[in-house]
């Protein structure tokens, strides 16, 4: 019998697919079971010849093929195309896309149940609710069967054996499919030309489009008009949205326009919601997918549009584990698929706004690329007034951190009878507890970081590493009993504040310790949608995407939070997030206010906030860039060193920046302590890799790293792009 060669690339951290043997010849792309030492695993026939060192006789057999369509070709490129960026071997890439392993075991058939031919008389009480609720010759499936008599499903199956019911296989159920010939609302003049323009794009197969919009400009409406249009070509669509809180309203939206849902993709999910969803995904039955950063890596066969919204939005960076940059990975697959993408956003990032000519003064637009504005919100609504506090004149009463004039508007909008929004982007109730007797001040033991004090939970939490431990009674240096007291503002004790300057108001608190997941979310908007919400206080997770026509006050009680640190992007992030923020007010009929507390009204960022001035910002933004050759006009890499010895850290590193070879355009800073020189217990030594445009990096970064061997206590991190300087 003759025998083939397949390489299989497997989910594990390998740079090359392996060699095993097979009858029969086997498609690129099929999934297997191959045996890897001990284990058996699911792997992906590669592309491309075997590698052929060793005879058929030695290598292990394909197990077994799967009933599976194979891992589309776009797909397999896109896992090669980012381990090259990433410098993670092929095997990690591959684990993201066959992320539910679940998923590709043999799928379970749907049993259902019948009255059993010939029937027989019921003798039971469940045996007369069963035959009750079962038509004549039609069977249920046994979920819905036993839901509807209120017995188990193991019981179900006891009857079947006793001959009173017969179990029959059921076919799938098949969801409900988006149905782009739905009308949809009637677009203004402007919105409609952008629609449009996306539709044209997705008539041609390419190109990446920026849709800018102001909040509530109907920027969502208008990308709904090229998700219809590539749903009618017979396409598929996926959608990648920054934060699970934000899916509830988009969804609600999206079941309007289409007449179903998407097939959702987020860390909410159950393992079952996941693996039904991966197989239908995989099976090409999922006409649409909405989801979270990782849903890029899905096997979505035959893509015709990719929507990344809110792209600027830092959590498509993933961090931990392989660092990828879903927005980035976005554009690549839309070129490996032959579709247009759109990114979209009241405040793009710079790289995305400079790569669409969107910078005053700025370079052109990139081949390919090209830009639409929504310029006005749609329609009555006007642009909310946006207004800055001087704190320095406008002091806040001793021992709060509201001043006069937000206390005063804050009354005033619930007297009207509308809602508020106070943001503050800092969990918990104080961000630092000490010693009044000794000065003492609480902090991790695992990382270079206060402890923040969390009065809801009564413990003192690090936001970094998850340590806790009870609020103490008396101060661990000292020994002083009722010395302790807390420093400054997080969300609870701003919430505190409003309630005891408002006491009948009802008050929630929005942060990722208080709104979990997708159900509590969406619980969430129910409640302020309907009114039983007077005031929301809360970090980001609250400054976008929202749509809440009673909410007409919005307060920025920090405003300066953000701008302190060494992150290169912290006046852009920060303006992004006010201006964002400034947008969740007055965008029904009622006119929005927006007050900006600031130490610092001088500050560029807040000027441009003022005078809602985005392209003087991003103009001035992109000078500052310039001058210091930082991104868009370079790239930048960081190399964390780690481990539990601080000393064997910092020779490491040492050792690793005398050996970075010398190459034109590539400077090396460092290496020095990270910002967070102490974290989850590893003491960590940063370098920084800038390199010129033009110079390969992730190339130069392969040719000084490759065959480096570390201590083995000591960890070595790279990061492409990094979005996070901590």
């Amino acid at each position: 019998m003759a025998v083939t060669l397949v390489p299989v690339l497997l989910p594990v951290p390998l740079d090359r697919p392996l060699d095993y043997r097979a009858e029969t010849p086997l498609a690129a792309g099929s999934y297997v079971r191959v045996g890897l030492g001990p284990r058996e695993l699911v792997g992906v026939v590669w592309d491309g010849a075997p590698e052929g060192t060793r005879s058929p006789e030695r290598l292990r057999p394909v197990l077994a093929v799967l009933d599976l369509p194979p891992l589309p070709e776009p797909v397999r490129r896109l896992v090669e195309a980012a381990a090259n960026e990433t410098l993670e071997p092929l095997g990690a890439i591959l684990r993201l896309v066959l992320s539910v392993p679940a998923a590709l075991s043999p799928e379970p058939p749907v049993v259902g149940y019948r009255r059993a031919a010939p029937p027989r008389e019921p003798r039971t009480a469940l045996e007369r609710r069963v035959l009750a609720a079962l038509p004549e010759d039609e069977a249920i499936c046994a979920r819905a069967l036993a839901k509807a008599v209120g017995a188990s499903v193991p019981a179900l199956a006891r009857l079947a054996e006793s001959g009173f019911l017969e179990a029959v296989a059921l076919p799938r159920r098949m969801e409900p499919q988006p149905d782009p010939e739905r009308p949809g609302p009637t677009l203004e003049r402007v919105q409609a030309a952008a629609a449009q323009h996306l539709r044209a794009a997705v008539a041609a197969g390419a190109g990446v489009v920026l849709l800018e919009g102001v909040p509530g400009s109907g920027k969502t409406e208008v990308y709904f008009e090229a998700i219809a249009a590539a749903l009618r070509k017979g396409r598929r669509v996926l959608v990648l949205l920054p934060e699970i809180a934000l899916t509830a309203q988009w969804l609600e939206r999206f079941s309007t326009r289409f007449g179903a849902r998407p097939q959702l993709w987020h860390s909410g999910l159950t393992a079952a919601q996941r693996r039904e969803g991966w197989r239908r995904i995989a099976r090409g039955e999922a006409r649409v997918v909405v989801g979270a950063r990782s849903a890029l890596f899905l096997p979505l066969p035959e893509l015709g549009l990719i929507v990344v919204d809110e792209e600027h939005d830092p959590s498509f960076k993933q961090e931990e584990g392989t660092s990828y940059h879903a927005r980035d990975l976005a554009l690549l697959r839309g070129r490996l698929e032959g579709c247009p993408v759109v990114l979209v956003s009241a405040t793009p990032s710079l790289e995305s706004a400079v790569a669409a000519g969107g910078v005053p003064g700025g370079p052109p637009a990139r081949p390919g690329w090209s830009r639409l504005v929504l310029a006005a919100r749609h329609g009555s609504a006007p642009l909310p007034k946006i207004e800055l506090v001087d704190l320095r004149r406008a002091r806040p009463p001793a021992g709060a951190f509201l001043a006069p004039p937000v206390r005063e508007a804050l009354m005033a909008t619930l007297a009207r009878g509308e809602q508020a929004l106070l943001f503050l982007n800092r969990r918990g109730f104080a961000p630092l507890t000490l010693c009044r007797a000794c000065g003492h001040r609480l902090r991790c033991p695992n990382c270079t970081a206060w402890l923040t004090a969390h009065r809801l939970r009564r413990r003192l939490m690090c936001h970094h590493c998850g340590w806790s431990m009870a609020e103490p009674e008396h101060c661990p240096a000292c020994g002083s009993v009722g010395a302790l007291a807390v420093s400054g503002p997080g969300v609870e004790r701003i919430a505190e504040e409003a309630q005891g300057l408002l006491p009948q108001a009802r008050l929630r608190i929005v942060t990722s310790d208080t709104v979990g997941g997708a159900a509590a979310a969406d619980e969430l908007v129910r409640a302020v949608l309907e009114g039983e919400v007077d005031i929301l206080v809360g970090t980001q997770m609250l400054a976008k995407g929202h749509h809440f026509p009673a909410l007409t006050l919005v307060v920025a009680v920090d405003a300066d939070l953000g701008l302190s640190g060494g992150d290169p992007r912290a006046a852009e992030r920060s303006f992004q997030l006010l201006f964002q923020l400034a947008g969740r007010a007055g965008r029904a009929e009622r006119p929005g206010r927006v007050l900006v507390q600031t130490h610092d009204p001088e500050h560029p960022v807040m000027r441009a906030l003022a005078r809602a001035d985005r392209d003087g910002f991003l103009a001035a933004e992109l000078e500052e860039r310039r001058i210091g050759r930082l991104p868009p006009f370079s790239r930048l890499a960081a190399l964390v060193v780690s481990g539990a010895d601080t000393e064997a850290v910092r020779a490491c590193a040492r050792a690793l920046a005398r050996a970075a070879p010398i190459e034109d355009g590539i400077d090396i800073l460092g290496p020095a302590p990270a910002p967070l020189a102490l974290l989850r217990g590893r003491w960590r030594e940063r370098l920084l890799v800038r390199a010129q445009q033009g110079v390969d990096l992730p190339r130069y970064l392969r040719s000084w790293l490759s065959g480096r061997r570390l201590p083995t206590k000591v960890r070595l991190t790279v990061d492409v792009d990094p979005v996070s300087f901590l």
